[in-house]
């Protein structure tokens, strides 16, 4: 255990409070890319691999509980506590649309066709807002048993999974019929659940323990109970070898998926870890913390000493449109704030 290798993080400062959810997207023509939800109302996007900070998106009045991007890294939704989910161009940090809810919005999520945006939150009511007719109603299906922590969507946008907030349990509901067909029982309230890449597994964290459930037949595959309380945690998408935790001890872990050993452990923040997430090529992964950083770790052989820590410039301006779109498209992007973010950082950060 004590030959373990030290990771040295990428440390992206510029969130002025804790940072809630992260969401990575897939492999695109351009790289792939990093949004981050916090408290702070404004959510940023980032160059997935080296950390780089491209932009913030501003106009909610509220935490930001929830973040995703679509297939394409082309568009952001974002869900709030101001009783919104806003869709946003990710190339220019336009908002493009805003739903209204009655209560707070705690989860979203693109459907991979990227035509639909699912959210849910307090109301205890998942909405599906068809981003061809933003205008229109949404379809809403409203027996969720408690109010909703976690929504993602699989099985080729046929099937949602959500989680409760004070309830054990994964419902998975049928899209077309809008009916629960199967629970994944849990002890405790899910806090993080994720739909591998290839769509084989459900990742769920909830209490002190990491589940992986078959995600079409829905049996319990693998369960390891983790040294503390785990807030969330994500599979490595391209061998499936590994796995990621991160929770109240403020400590990254990483095991092995077969036999549930811990093969690393990263120690670096100075809060509660609320979100982990592998990179979609499995090189690395980020977590998001209390204490307002995210940590981007190398999955790879990388040994340093213990305490060296890489700081990644927040506001370095690598947009990821091409230089005659930049000309048109930068000014719309609000960069002004990361300046201020940073020194709100920095202030907080001794």
């Amino acid at each position: 255990m004590d030959k373990k290798k030290v990771t040295v993080p990428l440390i992206c400062h510029g969130h002025s409070r804790p940072v809630v959810d992260l969401f990575y997207s897939p492999i695109t023509p351009d790289g792939f890319f990093l949004i981050s939800a916090s408290k702070d109302s404004s959510p940023m996007l980032r160059n997935g691999e080296t950390g780089d900070w491209i932009g913030t998106f501003e106009g909610h009045k509220g935490a930001v509980w929830s973040c995703c991007l679509d297939t394409n890294a082309l568009q952001a939704a974002s869900g709030s506590a101001d009783f919104t989910a806003k869709i946003w161009d990710a190339l220019t940090g336009d908002e493009l649309h805003s739903f209204e809810h009655k209560h707070i919005v705690r989860a979203c999520a693109f459907s991979h066709d990227t035509h639909l945006l699912l959210t849910g939150g307090i109301e205890k009511i998942l909405r599906i807002f068809d981003l061809n007719r933003p205008d229109a109603p949404p379809r809403e299906v409203d027996n969720s048993p408690g109010s909703i922590r976690t929504v993602a969507w699989f099985h080729s946008d046929q099937t949602i999974l959500s989680s409760c907030t004070d309830l054990g349990g994964v419902r998975l509901w049928d899209v077309r019929s809008g009916k629960i067909v199967q629970t994944l029982e849990t002890k405790s309230p899910v806090t993080s659940a994720e739909v591998s890449q290839d769509g084989r597994y459900i990742t769920t964290a909830d209490g002190s323990t990491v589940k992986f459930w078959d995600a079409n037949h829905f049996g319990l595959v693998k369960s390891y109970d983790m040294p503390c309380t785990v807030e969330s945690a994500s599979l490595e998408p391209k061998l499936g070898n590994k796995f990621i935790a991160g929770g109240e001890d403020m400590w990254i872990r990483l095991f092995d998926f077969h036999t549930g050993e811990e093969i690393g452990c990263n120690k670096g923040h100075h809060g509660p870890v609320h979100c982990v997430r592998f990179a979609p090529g499995g090189e690395s992964y980020a977590s998001g913390s209390e204490d307002g950083t995210i940590r981007i770790w190398q999955t790879g052989p990388a040994t340093h000493d213990e305490g060296d820590a890489l700081s990644v410039n927040g506001s370095a301006g690598k947009v990821k449109v091409t230089a005659d779109e930049v000309a048109q498209k930068i000014e719309g992007f609000h960069i002004a704030r990361e300046g201020k973010a940073e020194e709100k950082e920095e202030g907080t950060d001794a």
